[in-house]
This record gives structure tokens, sequence and C-alpha cells, in this order.
């Protein structure tokens, strides 16, 4: 059973609503971050982006302590306020292209994180999982929350639309490419249904988030091994959004790679040739219609690669995935990039047009040859998670991407 929980969340102002909350920190370049700030002030980026002048005088706990401070003023000032009553909160986002997301901001438990309630199909990295740590347990406020979906739930859907039409729509505001709604749920029975029916999902999964989620279960665990009565801290939760597996978009998530590993074109097409089946595509665009067809682009032309029968392994559900046939079968055994994380031979490219940006940039020189991937259903994902298994990184590029200081829940 899932357990979820109402929060007070920590909020910007009326005043502070439209400019206040970020896209992931790492996703600025230097110029779009220093425009931002100096273009608008009160806003999330200012509280985690130290001053210049700063930033290479002090070490992390030192920094994540500044953080903290200009959180409190920003709570001392106004610009953050929090509410009185724990609710849900009902946020739905609309992109220009149509999409529409709609799920609860929400607490979810650590103890279900432990106990596979909530479920991974990401392994995380030790260094991280305690850097992130040691930040939650600096600044004690999460603003960042973990995606979360389920499976469809006909009556938890029709409670949340009820909800909506019990609650007041507190907040409505527009960024670059979406517009932003925002209704707190405090009224006790819609607060009742929906956890009640919460109850009744046997599992969670972990969209996007999963270093986030392992820290704060991290936190959890260090701070019930120093407290007398930990049952009822804070930190026993973390902030997320829960939506619909049916909502869930993942995306192509394509390959380009620096050179061939001292290979020719022709015998580098002359290896792979013992693995996949190859056929040539011709100069346009070729985009991968299913799962097992892998698109590349060399030397101005694009090809399907699918793996030869003898190669097939239907043992389990990451065999068949087509990053997994990619690495293991291509990557590391013909062109040596064992870890995709860090190898600086490899880069991604993702969105409607991630094709001709491979043609793109293999004509420029910049790559030596691109990959287009068939995009993991969200049933796949799932259903790795509940066998346990990791996928390869960088698997999946996942959308609703979540906006950081919607609501900030305080630890």
């Amino acid at each position: 059973m899932a357990k979820i929980y109402p929060f007070e969340a920590v909020r910007p102002s009326e005043e502070a609503l439209q400019n206040f909350s970020s896209k992931s920190y790492k996703s600025y370049t230097k110029k779009e971050l220093k425009d931002s700030l100096k273009k608008n002030p009160d806003t999330f980026l200012s509280i985690i982006t130290l001053k210049k002048d700063t930033s290479l005088a002090v070490d992390k706990s030192q920094r994540y302590e500044m953080v903290r401070q200009k959180y409190e003023q920003f709570i001392d000032s106004k610009i953050l306020i929090k509410d009185s009553i724990a609710a849900f909160y009902i946020y739905e986002t609309t992109q220009d292209n149509g999409d529409q997301f709609s799920g609860i901001m929400a607490t979810a438990s650590v103890e279900d994180y432990n106990t596979n309630v909530i479920k991974k199909h990401e392994a995380t990295i030790a260094k991280r999982e305690h850097t992130f740590k040691t930040y939650l347990n600096t600044v004690r406020f999460n603003a960042a929350p973990v995606l979360l979906t389920y499976p469809d739930h006909p009556t938890l859907e029709a409670q949340i639309e009820a909800a909506k039409l019990n609650s007041k729509k507190i907040n409505t505001w527009a960024t670059k490419n979406e517009t932003h709604k925002l209704w707190s749920v405090d009224h006790p029975k819609d607060i009742f249904d929906i956890q009640n029916s919460f109850q009744n999902i046997p599992s969670l999964y972990i969209a996007d988030g999963h270093h986030r989620s392992a820290s704060s279960a991290l936190l959890a665990r260090e701070k019930k091994a120093t407290l007398k009565t930990p049952e009822n801290n804070s930190f026993n939760r973390f902030l997320t959004y829960l939506i619909p597996e049916s909502q869930l978009k993942i995306y192509d998530y394509n390959r380009v790679i620096k050179d061939l590993n001292g290979l020719s074109t022709a015998d580098f097409l002359e290896k792979i040739s013992v693995v996949f089946e190859v056929k040539n595509k011709g100069k346009n665009p070729y985009k991968s219609l299913k799962a097992n067809a892998i698109s590349m682009y060399i030397d101005g032309l694009f090809y399907s690669l699918s793996l030869r029968k003898s190669k097939q392994d239907n043992s389990s559900a990451i065999n068949k995935l087509d990053t997994y046939i990619l690495q293991t079968q291509l990557l590391e055994p013909i062109l040596n990039i064992t870890n995709v994380r860090t190898n600086k031979r490899i880069a991604y490219i993702h969105g409607a047009n991630s094709l001709e940006q491979i043609k793109a940039t293999v004509d420029r020189g910049d790559y030596a040859v691109g990959f287009g991937l068939f995009p993991i259903e969200t049933k796949t994902l799932m259903a790795i998670a509940d066998s346990d298994a990791v996928m390869p990184p960088k698997s999946t590029y996942i959308y609703p991407k979540l906006r950081s200081g919607i609501t900030i829940y305080e630890i």
C-alpha cells in the first residue's frame, strides 16, 4: 500500500510568483544564469546561487549554509510564505504543443522507499547520494520534487477532479512554453479520499529523481540513529509529484559518438554487420518505428540496425531494451565505450527533431556517428522496476520536467 501525505508548503508570494520557480540548475548556461539573476533577483535561483566573489572562496558546507541563510531572508522578506494548513496541491502544466500534465504535489514515505513500495529502475551513485544528503541536512528544505508515477486509477482521478472543484485555485502563471496552475486541497474529506485510494495502489514508480529520493532515505537513516523519537519527524518523508502512467511521456534519448575507435567507416560497418542486420535507409532522416530497429547515421547515410536472431536474448525486459543492445553489442565491444556516464566521447541528443540534429552534428564533423533509439514505454519501465532490475544509464528522457520552488517542503 502506497502512503502519501499532505504538507504545509512554502510557496512564492503573489508578487514573486511569475518568476520564482526555476528549471534544473544544471540546465542553464552561465550566460542564461547570469541574465536570469540580473533580470529577476527574487527567484529560487537566487537562493541556490552564490555571488561570483564568494563562489570560489567557500567549501561545500559553507555554501550550503549560505543557501539556508538566503532562504531565511526570502521568508523574512515575505517573498516566500508558508501555508498554515497541511494540504495536497494539484499542479497542472500545459505546454505550447498541447501536452498537459496534472498530478498531486505531496510527500511520500521514506519507509515505502526502503521497503520497495516505491520502486526504482536506475542505479544511484553513492557520492551523489551523500552530497545531496549533506545539502538537505544543512538547508533543511526540499524544493525539487521526485517525479512518481502509478498505474492508471479511474476512481483516484475522479477524486482528484472533485477535489479540484472543491478547492481554491491559488496560483496561475506562465513561463516560456508553459502555463501553470496550482490548487490547494485542504478539505479533510478530499484528503482522506485521495490518501485512501493511494493505499489501494500496490506500488509507486520513480520516473525521475532516483538520487533525490535515495538521499532523503539516507538522511532519514542517519537521523533515526541519533534522535530519541525519530518516528514523526519530517525527514521521514520527501517531496514528490505524482501522475498516472498514461500522462508520463518518455522520449527517445539518442547518442552521438566522437570517433570510431580507430576504425574506418568500412571496417566499422563490417564489424557491426556480424552482430546486426544493417539496412541502408538513404540520406533522409530515418526514425525507428519499433524496438530493435536502431537508427544510425554515418558518412551521409542513415541505416537501420536490427540485432541478429542468433544474438537476441529475450530472457528479461532489460535484454530487449535498445539502450542495452546498443551498449552491450556495439558501444562496449566495438567502440570501447564502457562508462556512458563519464566517457567524453559520447553525448546525448533528444527532442522532436533529434535525428536532424544528429545528422547536422555528424555532417559538421563534430561527431563520427549517431544513433537514434526507440523510446521505452512506461509499462516496460514499470516491469523492469517490478523485477528489481536496473536500466542502462541515459535510457529515458522523461516529461514532465519539473521546476524547483513551486512548492517547498521543510524538513
